[in-house]
């Protein structure tokens, strides 16, 4: 067959996490609670903040959007993953792959830019609280979520682009239970140079860029608490920025976790499990660390639910 023929009828194996027949109902069981808990976790956080005027705030108003776009990023794996546990097949499409590359680039992407724009959120309140209100005002707070989506959707465009230019053989394996973008590229047929220095520079330009403005806004925040006499006020001040560092923690922890797992030990497996962590378990503590962590957060959930209680 002609190489430029590879992909016409091409599909991908996604060969999973494993391939005992016995553990695939567990599978199937752990997987779809941790789905469900995630969706419903941060839908409910998008409900309390929509429907809690306490909550109309820049804080809160991007936490509503890093709940929707974690939703969006397990929605984009998991449901195929359940649908081929629970039919005993390890199929995906080349497009439905592509599919899955193009949002996954683009979910985890807007997480690296919305922690950032939290962290700089942050920043303000404490830093230049009297002047708050101005600068993080709705016109800035939407441009900036605007913002992020439009960088996110032309850096993933062009990776799906390149990457459509790619040739693969009729049946290939890849070692996941989704199509990480790395690993897909290392099971074409043709030369991927050019699309791994894309895929190295977005990298470096999604990772690097927001994590150093995160690492200045809590310098700045450091630098401020220390100048306050105060001890009962540094600590307010800081616990406001507690979820937000225990979220950056879990993500970039369990992302740096899934890049050593794959680059030190070479094992497909221990990767997969690392990006278990990264892709599905990252998802599904966020709306728990910022409602266990945030009393306005608990506040808006019960009266929310005690609303959906007195509904007949």
């Amino acid at each position: 067959m002609e190489a430029e023929n590879l992909t016409e009828l091409s599909k991908f194996l996604l060969l999973g996490l494993s391939d005992d027949p016995e553990l695939q109902p567990v599978l199937f069981g752990l997987f779809l609670s941790m789905y469900l808990v995630t969706v419903l976790g941060n839908l409910l956080i998008i409900l309390a903040v929509s429907s809690d005027s306490h909550l109309h705030t820049p804080m809160y108003f991007f936490l509503s959007n890093l709940s929707f776009v974690d939703i969006c990023f397990i929605s984009t794996t998991v449901p195929k993953m359940l649908v081929n546990i629970q039919a005993r097949s390890k199929d995906i499409s080349y497009m439905g792959c592509l599919t899955q590359v193009y949002f996954l680039m683009m979910f985890a992407g807007m997480d690296t830019f919305l922690l950032a724009v939290m962290a700089y959120d942050r920043f303000v309140a404490i830093c230049h609280p009297l002047h708050y209100t101005v600068i993080m005002n709705p016109c800035l707070c939407g441009l900036l979520v605007l913002a992020s989506w439009f960088i996110i959707f032309w850096f993933s465009l062009v990776h799906i682009l390149l990457m459509k230019r790619l040739t693969f053989s009729t049946v290939t394996e890849i070692p996941h239970f989704f199509c990480e973008p790395a690993q897909v590229l290392k099971v074409a047929c043709s030369n991927t140079l050019l699309n791994n220095i894309v895929l190295y520079v977005a990298t470096a330009l999604l990772g690097v860029f927001p994590v150093a403005g995160i690492l200045f806004s809590y310098s700045q925040i450091v630098s401020s608490l220390m100048r306050m006499s105060s001890t009962e006020g540094k600590y307010k001040a800081f616990s406001t920025c507690g979820s937000h560092l225990c979220v950056v923690s879990l993500f970039y922890g369990t992302g740096l976790g899934v890049y050593l797992s794959s680059a030190v030990t070479h094992s497909s497996q221990s990767s997969s499990m690392a990006s278990v962590m990264y892709a599905m378990v990252t998802p599904m503590l966020n709306p728990f660390i910022y409602s266990l962590r945030n009393k306005d957060v608990k506040g808006a959930l019960e009266r929310l639910l005690s609303r959906a209680d007195s509904c007949p």
